[in-house]
């Protein structure tokens, strides 16, 4: 029996609407925050509750599908085969708890390893960005064109100002050349949603030391749908059970940064 993969792609759309309304509905109440990792690790009630709410609709519908969630409440996936929805329900904590903006809820479903469906939905600016495997990737009803070479001196990089100070990845000498030659930087502090951007060409490429695959794993699948590259740092695939350096962009960038200042460390 072939999977629907059309009915795949609708569910998780409608409910990343269903879990954006929840979460709006949220902002009139008062949270619970907890720290996880670290002090600037945040997590609160709504990060379990959306993660439940998702997790539930899913074991609903595909009982047989494996589920990876940020919060701990699917499974404990450990291998990629048959067909795995890797969820954030809310990525961009600190700025949801901050700021109540700048923040997606990510949901990408992959089979055999393969991305099937991405979907990044931005609650506050009510911005669904979505694909699905070789249908193309689309915001909202417009579908997005497919990514344009661009100059380094005329492009715009997401890089969060930390890697360049606090840095035990990477010598943050080999990213200064890259921040000194493009024509500007930005820093959004939402890994799904920077990505939906460098899809959505309002980004041309974004760079990370340190992220888990449900902070990456539906950007992916919308990235590759444009025609961009993704990868870690070192230019090496993805390890989508890991945490990875991230580094997206438009193909023709993406090399050019890869090759010039990443791996020979020349600049």
């Amino acid at each position: 029996m072939s999977t629907d993969w059309e009915r795949i792609y609708e569910h998780a759309i409608e409910w990343a609407y269903e879990a954006g309304t929840i979460i709006r509905d949220s902002f009139r109440k008062q949270l619970t925050i907890e720290t996880k990792s670290n002090a600037d690790d945040l997590v609160t009630n709504m990060d379990r509750e959306v993660e439940n709410f998702l997790i539930d609709r899913v074991r609903k519908y595909y009982p047989d599908h494996q589920i990876l969630g940020e919060e701990g409440s699917g499974d404990d996936v450990q291998s990629l085969e048959g067909t795995v929805w890797i969820i954030d329900p809310i990525d961009g904590t600190m700025n949801f708890v901050h700021q109540q903006t700048n923040f997606a809820i990510s949901i990408a479903v992959y089979h055999e390893g393969i991305g099937k469906v991405g979907v990044i939905y931005s609650v506050v600016n009510d911005e669904m960005f979505h694909a699905r495997a070789g249908n193309g990737a689309y915001l909202n009803k417009l579908e997005l064109p497919r990514l344009e070479h661009v100059e380094l001196d005329k492009s715009i990089i997401a890089l969060n100002a930390t890697w360049l100070t606090n840095n035990k990845r990477m010598n943050p000498s080999l990213l200064l050349p890259i921040v000194q030659s493009c024509r500007g930087t930005r820093s959004y502090g939402s890994a799904a949603i920077e990505l939906a951007f460098v899809a959505a060409g309002r980004l041309d490429a974004y760079i990370t030391m340190r992220l888990s695959p449900w902070d990456f794993a539906a950007g992916k699948i919308l990235i590759e749908e444009v025609g961009g590259t993704i990868t870690n740092l070192d230019g090496e695939p993805l390890n989508l059970l890991d945490r990875n350096s991230i580094f997206a962009g438009a193909s023709d960038l993406h090399e050019h940064i890869l090759e010039k200042y990443l791996t020979n460390g020349e600049g």
